[in-house]
Protein backbone atom coordinates (compact mmCIF):
# COMPACT_ATOMS: atom_id res chain seq x y z
CA UNK A 1 0.00 0.00 0.00
CA UNK A 2 1.57 3.28 -0.52
CA UNK A 3 2.24 5.63 2.12
CA UNK A 4 0.02 8.31 2.80
CA UNK A 5 1.21 11.81 4.31
CA UNK A 6 -0.34 9.94 8.04
CA UNK A 7 2.36 7.86 7.56
CA UNK A 8 5.11 10.22 8.16
CA UNK A 9 6.27 11.80 11.82
CA UNK A 10 7.72 15.08 11.28
CA UNK A 11 10.59 15.87 13.06
CA UNK A 12 9.68 18.58 15.16
CA UNK A 13 6.58 17.10 15.98
CA UNK A 14 8.02 15.03 18.61
CA UNK A 15 11.38 16.45 19.07
CA UNK A 16 10.68 19.98 20.40
CA UNK A 17 7.25 18.34 22.90
CA UNK A 18 10.35 16.04 24.80
CA UNK A 19 13.03 18.65 24.89
CA UNK A 20 9.86 21.21 26.59
CA UNK A 21 9.79 18.52 29.13
CA UNK A 22 13.26 18.14 29.33
CA UNK A 23 13.68 21.87 30.32
CA UNK A 24 11.00 21.93 32.62
CA UNK A 25 12.34 19.16 34.44
CA UNK A 26 15.69 20.31 34.15
CA UNK A 27 14.61 23.60 36.39
CA UNK A 28 14.95 26.24 33.47
CA UNK A 29 13.56 29.46 35.08
CA UNK A 30 10.51 30.93 33.41
CA UNK A 31 10.96 34.94 34.51
CA UNK A 32 14.98 35.31 32.68
CA UNK A 33 15.54 34.64 29.00
CA UNK A 34 15.26 31.44 28.89
CA UNK A 35 11.40 31.94 29.13
CA UNK A 36 11.69 32.58 25.52
CA UNK A 37 12.80 29.40 24.85
CA UNK A 38 9.81 27.91 27.11
CA UNK A 39 7.60 29.69 25.32
CA UNK A 40 8.87 28.80 21.67
CA UNK A 41 8.76 25.22 23.30
CA UNK A 42 5.02 25.85 24.31
CA UNK A 43 4.05 27.03 21.07
CA UNK A 44 5.43 24.16 19.24
CA UNK A 45 3.28 21.88 21.51
CA UNK A 46 0.77 23.27 20.92
CA UNK A 47 0.71 22.74 17.10
CA UNK A 48 2.51 19.18 17.44
CA UNK A 49 -0.82 18.05 19.76
CA UNK A 50 -3.07 19.18 17.14
CA UNK A 51 -1.21 17.47 14.64
CA UNK A 52 -1.14 14.17 16.18
CA UNK A 53 -4.89 14.71 17.11
CA UNK A 54 -5.50 14.57 13.39
CA UNK A 55 -3.74 11.56 12.62
CA UNK A 56 -5.58 9.63 15.43
CA UNK A 57 -9.00 11.35 14.69
CA UNK A 58 -8.17 10.32 10.95
CA UNK A 59 -7.86 6.93 11.58
CA UNK A 60 -10.66 6.38 13.96
CA UNK A 61 -13.00 8.18 11.41
CA UNK A 62 -16.37 10.24 13.01
CA UNK A 63 -18.13 10.92 15.36
CA UNK A 64 -14.90 9.63 17.61
CA UNK A 65 -11.87 11.12 15.25
CA UNK A 66 -13.84 14.69 16.23
CA UNK A 67 -14.16 14.05 19.47
CA UNK A 68 -10.49 13.23 19.77
CA UNK A 69 -9.46 16.46 18.04
CA UNK A 70 -12.11 18.61 20.21
CA UNK A 71 -10.65 16.86 23.50
CA UNK A 72 -7.34 17.62 22.32
CA UNK A 73 -7.74 21.74 22.16
CA UNK A 74 -9.70 21.53 25.37
CA UNK A 75 -6.76 19.97 27.35
CA UNK A 76 -4.65 22.59 25.88
CA UNK A 77 -7.20 25.42 27.28
CA UNK A 78 -8.30 24.40 30.43
CA UNK A 79 -4.51 23.51 31.12
CA UNK A 80 -3.49 27.18 30.24
CA UNK A 81 -6.16 28.45 32.42
CA UNK A 82 -6.46 26.03 35.32
CA UNK A 83 -1.89 26.71 36.07
CA UNK A 84 -3.23 30.66 36.16
CA UNK A 85 -6.51 30.07 38.53
CA UNK A 86 -4.80 27.63 40.49
CA UNK A 87 -3.76 30.60 42.70
CA UNK A 88 -7.27 32.15 43.02
CA UNK A 89 -6.07 35.37 42.05
CA UNK A 90 -8.08 34.83 38.54
CA UNK A 91 -11.45 34.09 38.61
CA UNK A 92 -12.23 35.92 35.40
CA UNK A 93 -10.05 34.24 33.33
CA UNK A 94 -11.97 31.10 32.02
CA UNK A 95 -14.82 34.14 31.51
CA UNK A 96 -12.04 36.25 29.81
CA UNK A 97 -10.61 33.03 27.34
CA UNK A 98 -13.82 31.37 26.25
CA UNK A 99 -15.29 35.04 25.35
CA UNK A 100 -11.49 36.18 23.45
CA UNK A 101 -12.35 32.61 21.80
CA UNK A 102 -15.59 33.45 20.28
CA UNK A 103 -14.06 37.11 18.83
CA UNK A 104 -10.95 35.34 17.56
CA UNK A 105 -12.68 32.37 15.92
CA UNK A 106 -16.19 34.32 14.83
CA UNK A 107 -14.58 37.72 13.78
CA UNK A 108 -10.86 37.58 13.39
CA UNK A 109 -10.35 34.33 11.81
CA UNK A 110 -13.63 33.79 9.74
CA UNK A 111 -13.33 37.49 9.21
CA UNK A 112 -9.66 36.88 7.53
CA UNK A 113 -10.99 34.13 6.00
CA UNK A 114 -13.98 35.90 3.67
CA UNK A 115 -11.42 38.35 2.71
CA UNK A 116 -8.66 36.28 1.61
CA UNK A 117 -11.19 34.07 -0.18
CA UNK A 118 -13.51 37.17 -1.29
CA UNK A 119 -10.14 38.43 -3.17
CA UNK A 120 -8.99 35.33 -4.45
CA UNK A 121 -12.52 34.02 -5.95
CA UNK A 122 -14.60 37.09 -5.48
CA UNK A 123 -17.75 35.17 -3.96
CA UNK A 124 -17.79 31.99 -2.09
CA UNK A 125 -20.24 29.66 -1.21
CA UNK A 126 -20.94 27.42 1.62
CA UNK A 127 -23.41 25.12 3.41
CA UNK A 128 -25.58 27.39 5.24
CA UNK A 129 -27.72 24.59 7.01
CA UNK A 130 -24.35 23.48 8.86
CA UNK A 131 -23.41 26.60 9.51
CA UNK A 132 -26.29 27.83 11.53
CA UNK A 133 -26.44 24.68 13.23
CA UNK A 134 -22.91 25.50 14.59
CA UNK A 135 -23.51 29.04 15.40
CA UNK A 136 -26.83 28.42 16.74
CA UNK A 137 -25.40 25.71 19.46
CA UNK A 138 -22.65 28.44 20.44
CA UNK A 139 -24.95 31.25 21.00
CA UNK A 140 -26.78 29.64 23.03
CA UNK A 141 -23.79 28.03 25.44
CA UNK A 142 -22.36 31.13 24.86
CA UNK A 143 -25.37 33.23 26.31
CA UNK A 144 -26.04 30.61 28.78
CA UNK A 145 -22.49 31.04 30.08
CA UNK A 146 -21.41 34.39 29.83
CA UNK A 147 -24.32 36.49 30.43
CA UNK A 148 -27.24 34.96 32.11
CA UNK A 149 -24.17 35.53 35.87
CA UNK A 150 -25.12 39.02 35.45
CA UNK A 151 -28.97 38.45 35.70
CA UNK A 152 -29.09 35.76 38.86
CA UNK A 153 -29.98 36.62 42.05
CA UNK A 154 -28.96 33.65 44.11
CA UNK A 155 -25.50 35.41 44.13
CA UNK A 156 -24.21 38.67 43.90
CA UNK A 157 -22.47 40.03 41.43
CA UNK A 158 -21.54 37.75 38.08
CA UNK A 159 -21.48 34.45 39.62
CA UNK A 160 -23.15 31.61 39.39
CA UNK A 161 -24.16 29.69 42.09
CA UNK A 162 -22.92 26.04 42.86
CA UNK A 163 -26.60 24.65 41.47
CA UNK A 164 -26.37 26.87 38.63
CA UNK A 165 -23.14 25.85 37.88
CA UNK A 166 -23.53 22.37 37.85
CA UNK A 167 -26.49 22.71 35.75
CA UNK A 168 -25.07 25.10 33.13
CA UNK A 169 -21.98 22.76 32.85
CA UNK A 170 -24.46 19.23 32.00
CA UNK A 171 -26.08 22.03 29.87
CA UNK A 172 -23.47 22.77 27.93
CA UNK A 173 -21.93 19.06 27.48
CA UNK A 174 -25.14 17.66 26.40
CA UNK A 175 -26.04 20.47 23.84
CA UNK A 176 -22.48 19.88 22.51
CA UNK A 177 -22.91 16.32 22.56
CA UNK A 178 -26.16 16.12 20.62
CA UNK A 179 -24.89 18.72 17.85
CA UNK A 180 -21.69 16.24 17.28
CA UNK A 181 -24.19 13.26 17.16
CA UNK A 182 -26.18 15.22 14.83
CA UNK A 183 -22.72 16.67 12.72
CA UNK A 184 -21.39 13.20 12.28
CA UNK A 185 -24.09 10.82 12.13
CA UNK A 186 -27.94 11.57 11.24
CA UNK A 187 -27.31 14.80 9.01
CA UNK A 188 -23.36 14.78 7.51
CA UNK A 189 -24.15 16.08 4.09
CA UNK A 190 -24.55 19.48 5.81
CA UNK A 191 -20.82 19.68 6.97
CA UNK A 192 -18.73 18.58 4.11
CA UNK A 193 -15.83 18.22 6.44
CA UNK A 194 -15.45 17.73 10.72
CA UNK A 195 -12.72 20.11 11.66
CA UNK A 196 -10.42 19.40 9.04
CA UNK A 197 -10.84 15.39 8.80
CA UNK A 198 -11.88 14.42 5.15
CA UNK A 199 -13.98 11.50 5.90
CA UNK A 200 -13.15 10.13 2.27
CA UNK A 201 -9.65 10.75 2.64
CA UNK A 202 -7.21 7.26 2.55
CA UNK A 203 -6.29 6.43 6.42
CA UNK A 204 -3.39 6.26 8.64
CA UNK A 205 -2.05 2.97 9.35
CA UNK A 206 -2.66 1.17 12.55
CA UNK A 207 0.42 1.88 13.71
CA UNK A 208 1.11 5.31 12.82
CA UNK A 209 -2.46 6.00 14.77
CA UNK A 210 -1.15 4.55 17.84
CA UNK A 211 2.32 6.33 17.54
CA UNK A 212 0.56 9.40 16.95
CA UNK A 213 -1.47 8.68 20.22
CA UNK A 214 1.03 8.55 22.08
CA UNK A 215 3.06 11.43 20.76
CA UNK A 216 -0.11 13.26 21.21
CA UNK A 217 -0.06 12.45 24.81
CA UNK A 218 3.64 13.72 25.28
CA UNK A 219 2.58 16.76 23.14
CA UNK A 220 -0.15 17.71 25.94
CA UNK A 221 1.79 16.71 29.26
CA UNK A 222 4.41 19.13 27.32
CA UNK A 223 1.56 21.72 27.24
CA UNK A 224 0.35 21.24 30.93
CA UNK A 225 3.89 21.59 32.37
CA UNK A 226 5.40 24.65 29.86
CA UNK A 227 1.83 26.62 30.51
CA UNK A 228 2.31 25.52 34.66
CA UNK A 229 5.77 27.34 34.34
CA UNK A 230 4.95 30.00 31.99
CA UNK A 231 2.06 31.31 34.13
CA UNK A 232 4.45 34.19 35.90
CA UNK A 233 5.42 35.25 32.71
CA UNK A 234 2.03 35.73 31.10
CA UNK A 235 1.19 37.75 34.47
CA UNK A 236 4.36 39.38 34.91
CA UNK A 237 4.30 40.24 30.87
CA UNK A 238 0.47 42.06 31.16
CA UNK A 239 1.73 44.31 34.10
CA UNK A 240 4.47 45.41 32.14
CA UNK A 241 2.38 46.34 29.47
CA UNK A 242 -0.18 47.82 32.05
CA UNK A 243 -2.81 46.12 29.85
CA UNK A 244 -6.11 44.32 31.88
CA UNK A 245 -6.23 41.05 33.18
CA UNK A 246 -8.33 40.11 30.51
CA UNK A 247 -5.33 40.15 28.01
CA UNK A 248 -4.16 36.82 29.72
CA UNK A 249 -7.25 35.27 28.12
CA UNK A 250 -6.69 37.22 24.78
CA UNK A 251 -3.41 35.02 24.64
CA UNK A 252 -4.66 31.74 25.96
CA UNK A 253 -7.28 31.83 22.83
CA UNK A 254 -4.90 32.65 20.05
CA UNK A 255 -2.77 30.42 21.32
CA UNK A 256 -5.18 27.26 21.10
CA UNK A 257 -7.15 28.79 18.10
CA UNK A 258 -4.03 29.02 16.12
CA UNK A 259 -3.05 25.39 14.64
CA UNK A 260 -6.61 25.00 13.18
CA UNK A 261 -7.24 28.88 12.43
CA UNK A 262 -4.04 28.74 9.81
CA UNK A 263 -5.51 25.81 8.36
CA UNK A 264 -9.16 27.57 8.29
CA UNK A 265 -7.20 30.52 6.59
CA UNK A 266 -5.16 27.70 4.10
CA UNK A 267 -8.65 26.21 2.96
CA UNK A 268 -9.97 29.24 2.57
CA UNK A 269 -7.66 30.42 0.24
CA UNK A 270 -8.25 27.77 -1.94
CA UNK A 271 -11.51 28.13 -2.07
CA UNK A 272 -12.78 25.41 0.13
CA UNK A 273 -14.90 27.66 2.85
CA UNK A 274 -17.09 25.33 3.83
CA UNK A 275 -13.52 23.65 5.15
CA UNK A 276 -12.92 26.96 6.67
CA UNK A 277 -16.03 27.50 8.49
CA UNK A 278 -16.30 24.09 10.00
CA UNK A 279 -12.69 24.54 11.56
CA UNK A 280 -13.70 27.99 12.66
CA UNK A 281 -16.72 27.43 14.43
CA UNK A 282 -15.77 24.13 15.14
CA UNK A 283 -12.62 24.92 17.14
CA UNK A 284 -14.93 27.92 18.84
CA UNK A 285 -17.87 25.18 20.13
CA UNK A 286 -15.41 23.03 21.47
CA UNK A 287 -13.83 25.64 23.53
CA UNK A 288 -16.79 26.92 24.82
CA UNK A 289 -18.93 23.51 24.74
CA UNK A 290 -15.89 21.47 26.60
CA UNK A 291 -13.78 24.15 28.22
CA UNK A 292 -16.61 25.74 30.35
CA UNK A 293 -17.65 21.80 31.51
CA UNK A 294 -14.09 21.87 32.42
CA UNK A 295 -13.41 24.82 34.84
CA UNK A 296 -16.52 24.62 36.51
CA UNK A 297 -15.63 21.11 37.78
CA UNK A 298 -11.97 22.41 38.93
CA UNK A 299 -14.24 25.05 40.52
CA UNK A 300 -16.49 23.02 42.25
CA UNK A 301 -13.80 20.80 43.48
CA UNK A 302 -10.97 23.15 44.75
CA UNK A 303 -13.35 25.86 46.11
CA UNK A 304 -11.94 28.63 43.32
CA UNK A 305 -13.54 31.50 42.41
CA UNK A 306 -15.41 30.97 38.70
CA UNK A 307 -16.66 34.43 37.44
CA UNK A 308 -18.29 33.85 34.41
CA UNK A 309 -20.49 37.44 33.71
CA UNK A 310 -18.88 39.83 30.68
CA UNK A 311 -18.88 43.51 31.69
CA UNK A 312 -21.23 45.94 29.67
CA UNK A 313 -18.83 46.69 26.82
CA UNK A 314 -18.61 42.53 26.54
CA UNK A 315 -22.12 41.93 26.10
CA UNK A 316 -22.23 44.64 23.90
CA UNK A 317 -19.44 42.94 21.35
CA UNK A 318 -20.79 39.54 22.04
CA UNK A 319 -24.75 40.41 20.93
CA UNK A 320 -23.40 42.35 18.14
CA UNK A 321 -20.94 39.45 16.95
CA UNK A 322 -23.66 36.80 16.85
CA UNK A 323 -26.55 39.49 15.00
CA UNK A 324 -23.25 39.72 12.19
CA UNK A 325 -22.31 36.45 11.84
CA UNK A 326 -26.01 34.92 11.67
CA UNK A 327 -26.41 37.84 8.70
CA UNK A 328 -23.19 36.44 7.60
CA UNK A 329 -24.04 32.57 7.70
CA UNK A 330 -27.54 32.74 6.88
CA UNK A 331 -27.01 33.29 3.10
CA UNK A 332 -24.75 30.58 1.91
CA UNK A 333 -22.40 32.95 -0.13
CA UNK A 334 -19.66 35.69 1.17
CA UNK A 335 -17.64 38.33 -0.30
CA UNK A 336 -15.12 40.57 1.13
CA UNK A 337 -17.42 43.11 2.32
CA UNK A 338 -18.32 40.54 5.34
CA UNK A 339 -15.27 39.58 5.91
CA UNK A 340 -14.34 43.35 6.21
CA UNK A 341 -17.30 43.90 8.79
CA UNK A 342 -15.98 41.05 10.93
CA UNK A 343 -12.64 42.44 11.36
CA UNK A 344 -13.66 45.67 12.01
CA UNK A 345 -15.65 44.29 15.37
CA UNK A 346 -12.28 41.98 16.02
CA UNK A 347 -10.34 45.19 16.06
CA UNK A 348 -12.99 47.06 18.17
CA UNK A 349 -12.27 43.79 20.77
CA UNK A 350 -8.04 44.17 20.05
CA UNK A 351 -8.78 47.83 21.30
CA UNK A 352 -10.69 47.44 24.48
CA UNK A 353 -8.23 44.95 25.61
CA UNK A 354 -5.84 47.97 25.99
CA UNK A 355 -7.79 50.95 26.33
CA UNK A 356 -11.05 49.65 28.06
Amino acid sequence: MAATAHDKTPWWAWLFPALGLVLVLAGLPALSPAGLLLGAMLTISVFAAVLHAEVVAARLGEPYGTLILALAVTVIETALIISLMADGEHPELARDSVFASIMIALNGIIGLSLVLGGARHLEQGFAARGASAFLTVVITIAVLCLVLPNYTTTMPGPYFSSRQLIFVAVMALLTYGTFLFVMTVRHRDDFLHGHGIDPHGPKPSAARAWLAFALMLLALIAVVLLAKKLAPVLEAGVTWLEAPKSLSGVVIAALVLMPEGLSALRAAARNDLQMSLNLSLGSVLACIGLTIPAVACFSLLTGARLQLGLDPSGMVLLVLTFMVSTLTLATGRSTVLQGAVHLMIFGTFLLLNFSP
